[in-house]
């Protein structure tokens, strides 16, 4: 399966922020949507960053609660790893695992068009091998 794929089923919506944005702002966008990491996009939607709950922790921890006054620019990871529509699961996971990250930006000719979490690998992936097992019970029970 490939990310064209997980994205038909579960949309193309992204969570974006401004890199101006105060980390106030991000904190509060995570926990109205109830998502744990927002992509921070420039004018044209390209992407420009990403902040996850684990930069929030990281910027609190070292500045305390004036951390939450400060840019999202100035906590976002930069060097962002993205993944592409004809990307597999199997690619998505070795990518995840090796960067230990938890979202990935999907872009299509340098803009955002979709984003990824493993809990849609872990989905899609389950959803596979039980209709791998299925076609495999009707292929030797009709033999």
């Amino acid at each position: 399966m490939t990310v064209s794929s997980i994205l038909k089923d579960k949309g193309r919506d992204v969570a974006t922020i401004t890199p101006e944005a105060t980390l106030q702002d991000a904190v509060n966008m995570l926990a109205a949507k109830r998502i744990g990491a927002i992509v921070v996009t420039d004018f044209a939607q390209r992407v420009a960053g990403i902040l996850s709950e684990r930069d929030i922790v990281r910027a609190t921890s070292s500045s305390g609660c004036d951390a939450l006054k400060e840019p999202v620019s100035a906590h976002m990871t930069r060097e962002v790893v993205t993944c592409s529509l004809q990307d597999s699961t199997e690619r998505l996971m070795e990518m995840m695992t090796a960067g230990r990250m938890r979202h990935l930006p999907v872009t299509e000719d340098g803009k955002l068009t979709g984003i990824i979490s493993i809990g849609d690998v872990v989905k899609r992936r389950i959803a596979d091998a039980e209709l791998e097992a299925e076609s495999l019970k009707a292929y030797i029970a009709s033999g």
